[in-house]
């Protein structure tokens, strides 16, 4: 009960008022330390004087604080806070020693020797050893606040990164559904009066495929298995339209089915081989679906007959940028996103998703 009252007590207190407390609690501990472990006399006085140095100097300091508040010499840049602290030091050890030295002349605490000398004389020499221990409050007030400045900045940083990378994910995400259901549409209408039957079954694809889509658009990534289901609904769908143009191919390593991609970004990839691929060849084409493990990498490739030239120079733009910029903010450097020319007809386009940093 006593320790959790401590506690809350220790909460309520300040870390200056806290600091403050222990460190001239602890200088009234070192002096009474070696006072009685090296002394070879006893001083007169010594207890009373140390009680109203280690008092004065609480007070002093406490002073000098709202000092370097009022004038925010802790905000000033750091090349010019080296004089301030030794300029300040300087100041506030000379009080301190005014203060100190008045004191034990009013209250008779001097020694007979040093009440003969004179009162400026013995502030000065005062001052003189007042100046360190002034000197190293400020080293530490002054690195603490630096520290704390330093780490506020980098959190609030870190923060705006943050916020930056969820805004950019759901733009990103905001773009590629807008455009998947625009292609499918039309895939759709363009059945409705050839072939209701078959329409009817391409609308079931579609609220399949929507049905994941909306729920992947709850996370920012999802287990392989989930976003292939949504290619398979996606390339069935297109059959539907190319019939027997279209050809598909899968080569799916069973262990990769739990690793975590993007959703979505798979099917971008897959309508652009239909849109920009076998969507311009005029006897249709394939398109092959491969993921697999190399080295310490989630690979995962989608080749479709047809040719770079036409959309990647002039850019289909967002949904091979998006693939991009998406893979970068998730996954960071180390994942890496190509498209190229294999041969002569066919495009392959390639995704490394670090499989350590997942």
């Amino acid at each position: 009960m006593l320790g959790s009252d401590l506690s809350n007590m220790a909460k309520k207190i300040s870390y200056y008022w806290l600091c403050q407390i222990l460190g001239w609690s602890a200088f009234i501990l070192v002096y009474i330390f070696f006072y009685l472990t090296l002394r070879n006399r006893e001083t007169p006085y010594f207890y009373e004087v140390l009680f109203l140095e280690a008092a004065i100097g609480f007070l002093v300091t406490h002073v000098m604080r709202s000092f370097i508040h009022r004038f925010k010499l802790v905000d000033k840049p750091i090349n010019e806070q080296g004089f301030y602290i030794f300029f300040v030091s300087f100041v506030f050890a000379v009080i301190y020693a005014a203060l100190g030295t008045t004191l034990e002349r009013v209250l008779s605490f001097e020694p007979p020797k040093q009440a003969e000398l004179a009162l400026v004389n013995k502030i000065l020499r005062a001052a003189l050893g007042c100046f360190l221990f002034v000197l190293i409050w400020n080293l530490i007030y002054f690195a603490y606040h630096y520290i704390v400045r330093a780490r506020d900045t980098q959190l609030d940083r870190v923060r705006l990164q943050s916020l930056v990378k969820e805004l950019e994910l759901k733009t990103i995400k905001a773009h590629i559904n807008p455009h998947f259901i625009f292609n499918a549409l039309n895939s759709i209408r363009a059945l409705i009066d050839e072939n209701p039957n078959r329409a009817r079954n391409a609308i079931t694809e579609l609220s399949n495929i929507l049905r994941s889509s909306m729920q992947a658009e709850k996370q920012e990534t999802v287990p392989f298995e989930k976003e292939l289901s949504i290619v398979k609904d996606y390339l069935a769908l297109e059959y539907i339209r190319f019939e027997d143009r279209l050809k598909v191919e899968y080569q799916i390593d069973e262990d990769t089915l739990d690793q975590p991609v993007p959703p979505m970004m798979l099917q971008t990839l897959v309508e652009n081989a239909i849109k920009h691929g076998i969507g311009k060849q005029i006897s249709g084409g394939v398109v092959k679906v491969v993921s697999d493990f190399r080295n310490n990498f989630h690979e995962l490739i989608v080749q479709n007959t047809g040719h770079l030239n036409g959309y990647v120079n002039t850019g289909d733009g967002f949904g091979l940028s998006s693939t991009r910029n998406r893979l970068q903010l998730l996954f960071g450097e180390k994942a890496n996103f190509e498209i190229r020319q294999v041969d002569s007809g066919l495009v392959e386009a390639r995704i490394l998703i670090p499989v350590e940093n997942i």
